[in-house]
């Protein structure tokens, strides 16, 4: 679902959802079902269902027991009103063990996203000494697939080594070919002392360029405002914010 590209930010948020044992059947359907209900949401401007890859970023290994849904809303009480009562959410909570719930204010966001920049064509400092999160999303060239997968695990290994990294995951709409990742920083100078810096992440950048992996892409980074819930056991920001 998406509507025209806000100026201003677009209040944003992201929810991980933990999917219980034996439950991935439904996990997986609801990337279809729950569409129709979400379009009918009032407030609701933008939506992505994802699913998830194993490890964190970029992979080819599906994890069929967590999945997302990213967001942008006409207003906060429109998308409070969304968590506090709407019957698709109670579905989610019967087959779901864990609930992650960010409330992101976007900072700045460069490129489209089916088409469109739905978070905001601002751009604005990040705080000093607060956490940031990234979002790097793209839709790979089907002739260039072979090639991306070929170069790209790399660096989203070289994330277990990233410091300052609190939490990510791969994200995607559709296997191999819409991918996302979305990590949680402790601070901006963290986020690019790895992204400047470390030497696997620098040349799959300068691949993305040389090697025309994509066909749309969008970068994206956020102030996370509020966190609730559990992802994996924690909430990475608990302390934080």
């Amino acid at each position: 679902m998406a509507l025209s590209s806000p100026s201003a930010p677009a209040h944003t948020t992201l929810s991980l959802f933990g999917v219980k044992p034996g439950h991935w059947r439904w996990g997986l359907a609801q990337m279809g079902t729950s569409v129709p209900a979400l379009q009918k949401v009032k407030g609701l401007n933008f939506f992505k269902l994802l699913g998830s890859g194993q490890g964190r970023g970029f992979s080819l290994k599906p994890n069929w027991y967590r999945y997302g849904l990213m967001a942008t809303w006409e207003s906060p009480a429109a998308a409070e009103d969304f968590y506090m009562g709407h019957p698709l959410l109670e579905e989610y909570r019967q087959h779901t063990f864990e609930q992650y719930n960010l409330t992101l204010q976007p900072l700045q966001a460069h490129g489209l996203w089916s088409g469109q920049n739905p978070f905001t064509t601002q751009t604005i400092p990040a705080p000093a000494n607060a956490p940031i999160a990234v979002l790097t999303r793209a839709s790979i060239r089907i002739t260039k697939a072979i090639d991306f997968w070929r170069h790209v695990p790399q660096a989203s290994a070289s994330l277990d080594h990233a410091q300052g990294l609190l939490a990510s995951i791969g994200l995607g709409e559709a296997p191999f070919l819409r991918q996302a990742t979305f990590s949680l920083w402790r601070d901006e100078a963290s986020m690019k002392e790895y992204a400047y810096r470390m030497a696997a992440h620098r040349e799959v950048i300068k691949n993305t360029r040389a090697r025309g992996w994509y066909s749309e892409e969008l970068f994206a980074r956020f102030r996370p405002l509020s966190s609730q819930g559990t992802w994996n056991g924690v909430d990475p920001l608990a302390e934080l914010l």
